[in-house]
């Protein structure tokens, strides 16, 4: 299941910087339980899609998760051995900027322990560093 932008005729993007920290989105909105970016990186729509899987698996189709990133970059490729000119090449594949900081997932209506194990093996499927954090504090508990 792809998931993109549904509007992206003539959209060639510039390459956005996942330096920093994340500005918006550092709490927990509607899980008791998330899963937080460490450091930055571009996260590809096949990884999140991916760790989605393994959470959803993991607690066999019980609770409830809220996907906070989306792929709204695309990153263009121009194929081997052509030449210089000619524009800026077709979309390869999508990605989110995902920067320090930011809560990726959230997790309700299961017990901690559930909630832990299904977020660490999405924390897996991701290229980044990611921690677990709980509703009450706000802070991480790893």
């Amino acid at each position: 299941m792809a998931v993109i932008p549904k509007r992206t005729k003539y959209r060639r993007p510039h390459r956005l910087s996942y330096e920093g920290k994340s500005r918006g989105n550092t709490e927990l909105h509607f899980g008791e339980y998330g899963l937080m970016a460490m450091e930055g990186a571009w996260v590809t729509q096949q990884q999140i899609e991916a760790a989605r899987v393994a959470m959803t698996r993991f607690m066999k189709r019980g609770g409830k998760v809220w996907i906070n990133i989306f792929p709204h970059l695309s990153l263009t490729r121009i194929p081997l051995e052509t030449r210089m000119g000619k524009g800026k090449g077709e979309p390869e594949l999508w990605v989110a900027v995902v920067k320090e900081g930011k809560i990726m997932f959230e997790i309700g209506g299961v017990d901690e322990a559930t909630a832990r194990e299904a977020l660490r093996l999405a924390s897996h499927k991701l290229p980044i560093k990611c921690k677990f954090v709980k509703k009450e504090s706000g802070e991480a508990n790893d």
